[in-house]
């Protein structure tokens, strides 16, 4: 049986009359790498300080390995390494002498916390800035410097809030392909808290709908999509090309396409088919029409993507209480 790592069961937060968490249910398994999707001030990090132990629930319960967060929070700490949007360091220390101090705050020895330290800085590609005043880097590598710092008290477990915020585009495609490597490499369990949804699609197993203080929705994308389009999970666009138009009907094209099994509807435009369809019957699609004679110019299969859920959930203005 896979271990859960995180189990949140009916955790709440309130602040006054203020529900910043409500009622939050949600396990997370060892080795995976979970994505927390919302919009800033749905209360992701609101339900991290609750798993980190560093704020109490109103009400709920939250266990990370195995260890009630607010009654051991210092046995949590232990087990988690937890890296902000912003993470804090000595801007006039280098980012070797930043890493040995953290690592003797974790209790090592003088010896062990600097090849421990020049072991992380290689595995997060900053051996070659080991010397450079932190102060001089930029914020890609401030945030490698912060992976690897959280990396220094061999973690089960790290979680990642809003990590690529102000890096550039190759900055963050870099930092997440070292997290996903990390995680498998070292069988690492992360949760990753964002409103970058195609960052989290592209790192992720499993996602987490986070919107208004509550989590409305959990799976990987194609059981994300399966929940919420499983009328028409897929849509199929065929293109015809114009010197056919005259070579058929519409109507009976249409009507041929209908008596496809698994074809839900069918619109039809001057030069192209859209077709929604309850699997993929693509194959059987392109047929039908070559068949007809209408003239198959392009067929494009479209499974949604977590950029459509997103808009679901967050900007299609639906009750999904």
């Amino acid at each position: 049986m896979t271990e859960n790592c995180i189990e949140l069961v009916d955790l709440t937060k309130k602040y006054g009359s203020f529900t910043a968490v409500d009622h939050l249910n949600l396990t997370i398994k060892k080795g995976e790498i979970f994505g927390l999707l919302g919009p800033n001030g749905a209360g992701k990090s609101t339900a991290i300080l609750m798993m980190l132990g560093l704020t109490e629930p109103t009400s709920g319960s939250v266990r990370v390995c195995g260890i009630d967060s607010t009654r051991q929070p210092i046995e949590v700490k232990r087990k988690v390494g937890y890296l902000p949007e912003d993470v804090g360091f000595y801007d006039n220390r280098n980012g070797l002498e930043n890493l040995i101090f953290t690592a003797q705050l974790n209790r090592m020895s003088a010896r062990e916390a600097a090849q421990k330290a020049e072991q992380l800085l290689n595995r997060v590609g900053l051996s070659g800035e080991a010397k450079k005043k932190v102060g001089k880097y930029s914020r890609g590598m401030r945030q490698r410097l912060g992976l690897a710092d959280v990396l220094i008290k061999n973690p089960e477990i790290i979680i990642l809030d809003e990590p690529t915020l102000g890096i550039d585009p190759t900055g963050v495609r870099d930092f997440l392909e070292l997290i996903v490597r990390l995680s498998r490499e070292e069988g690492l369990t992360v949760l990753f808290s964002s409103h970058h949804l195609h960052q989290v699609q592209k790192v992720c197993d499993r996602v987490g709908l986070f919107v208004n203080d509550r989590l409305l929705a959990e799976g990987n994308i194609q059981t994300l999509s399966e929940k919420l389009f499983h009328n028409s999970p897929f849509i199929v666009e065929v293109g015809i090309a114009g010197a056919f138009r005259k070579k058929y009907t519409p109507d009976r094209l249409n009507k041929i396409l209908k008596g496809i099994d698994g074809i839900i509807a069918v619109r039809t435009t001057d030069e192209l088919i859209q077709i929604e369809c309850s699997g993929d019957v693509t194959p059987d699609i392109a047929r039908a029409v070559v068949e007809s004679g209408a003239g198959l110019n392009y067929l494009n299969k479209k499974e949604y993507g977590l950029d459509d859920i997103y808009y679901h959930y967050f900007e299609g203005g639906k009750d999904h209480e």
